[in-house]
């Protein structure tokens, strides 16, 4: 292979990468904040005090009274029957956030239900727990057409999500795939994956832990390894 021929390999490869600009529109700033810790300290601040952004109407100050207002809120659009509650226990200290049902949990009554909801539950039973002694919530109550949330949905979901687990006060989340990770970690799952962010709201403290979806440990099981390594450095917090 000829200097050319290296050449050109090296700059296809670094453009298959990502990598397709040598010199940016912007100037950079080397005082400026890593953009991974300003994403996370803006989802706290807005866990925090969420009305200095809102893009969202006035929500009730308690739980039970936000869960009905979710229900019955044109957040999605998609039809009031539809939709699913949160469910289990708001006082065991975990909350586990999904980012939408699974197609057919809104016939059933209940959140992860058919092979997802079998391998959540072994997920849980791994760590000690059961659907029983967790909060399990999601940041859409119905499943949007086609089953996928666009970028403005999702900042109006991730606002309302981080209300949800202000009223519900858990001394831990575990937030499962990218678009919850994105509203508590500021980053995409596989930025967020192996920290621990802790986001204060209310004079508390809650610890963020971010894993897999029950639904791509499916499609992908070799990641399911990686996923355990999350699941006891949850277990290894909440036993401290």
């Amino acid at each position: 292979m000829g200097l050319n021929d290296e050449i050109e390999s090296t700059l296809d490869w670094w453009s298959k990468a990502g990598a397709d600009t040598i010199v940016g529109d912007e100037p950079g700033s080397w005082l400026k904040p890593p953009a991974e810790e300003s994403k996370i300290a803006a989802a706290a601040a807005a866990l925090a005090d969420p009305a200095k952004a809102s893009a969202l109407p006035s929500t009730p100050s308690s739980l039970d009274e936000f869960r009905q207002w979710m229900l019955d809120s044109d957040i999605v659009p998609a039809a009031r029957a539809a939709r699913c509650d949160a469910e289990g226990d708001p006082s065991s200290g975990l909350m586990i956030v999904l980012d939408m049902p699974e197609a057919g949990d809104a016939e059933a009554g209940h959140l992860l239900m058919g092979e997802a909801g079998t391998l959540f539950d072994r997920m849980l039973a791994a760590i000690g727990r059961d659907r029983a002694s967790a909060y399990l919530a999601t940041m859409s109550p119905a499943r949007p057409p086609g089953g996928g949330i666009d970028d403005v949905l999702e900042e109006k979901l991730a606002e309302a999500v981080r209300r949800h687990a202000k009223l519900a006060a858990p001394k831990w989340l575990l937030a499962m795939g990218d678009a919850p990770s994105r509203a508590f970690c500021g980053a995409n799952l596989n930025t967020a994956r192996g920290k621990q962010p802790i986001l204060n709201h209310d004079g508390g403290k809650m610890a963020v832990i971010a894993t897999f979806h029950p639904r791509f440990l499916l499609r992908q099981p070799a990641f399911k390894a990686q996923s355990w390594k999350d699941l006891q450095m949850l277990s290894k917090g909440m036993s401290a």
